[in-house]
């Protein structure tokens, strides 16, 4: 699948991963070079991580460094998500991720060819992460995966969402995860990522996808 889709068509989660691909390694060709920040936003249900791990080796195949961090990496201090207890929804939507510091420390730098961190906070421990920086290959993709990423103003290139429709997004979150459903139901309200990202995957059939692309 090679083509720009400007409605969605089914496709494959194989011929979903070349198409992605594809449209990266077109996006770092006529950038010429620069390197390219890819978000890949959905919720956990979505499995946006797994996607994103998909396209590492082909990437590298087409001849860019292909490198992965995880927004999950880059989440607040326990004191800062919890400050309203441990379930709450809008503090999950608002206050769980720390945008600022992934900007500074990743998505600036990278565009910049400079050095970035790959991982900040490990929310497990509620520690810090002692990774050393690293230098932006040349040639170089960014996947970044995790929820809630659209509208914050992050500087990505190319956004990519994984969309569940609030049925299939309700039957595929863990019963323990469900407190996190009305925050993904304002995400519908207020960023509409469907309507905002340069593609759309409509994940409710992880078997039977369709795709968006917009030109």
């Amino acid at each position: 699948m090679s083509e720009l889709t400007h409605h969605p068509v089914p496709v494959s989660p194989e011929a979903l991963s070349e198409l992605l691909v594809e449209t990266c390694l077109t996006a770092v060709a006529s950038a010429g070079a620069r390197p390219l920040r890819v978000a890949i936003d959905g919720a956990d249900a979505a499995q946006p991580g797994q996607l994103a791990d998909r396209l590492v080796d082909p990437l590298r195949a087409g001849g860019v460094a292909a490198v992965r961090v995880r927004a999950g990496d880059f989440l607040r201090p326990a004191s800062l998500r919890w400050e309203f207890g441990k379930t709450d929804p809008d503090s999950f939507y608002d206050h769980w991720l720390d945008a600022g510091g992934l900007t500074r420390e990743v998505l600036t730098p990278w565009a910049e060819g400079g050095r970035y961190l790959p991982a900040l906070w490990d929310a497990a421990t509620d520690r810090a992460v002692r990774a050393d920086y690293r230098p932006v290959p040349p040639r170089a993709v960014l996947l970044v995966d995790g929820p809630l990423l659209l509208g914050r103003g992050l500087p990505f290139d190319l956004t990519v969402h994984l969309r569940l429709s609030a049925a299939a997004l309700r039957r595929r979150t863990p019963a323990d995860e469900a407190w996190t459903l009305p925050a993904f139901a304002r995400y519908e309200a207020e960023v509409d990522p469907a309507s905002t990202a340069d593609v759309v995957v409509r994940a409710d059939d992880p078997r039977h996808l369709a795709v968006l692309v917009r030109a």
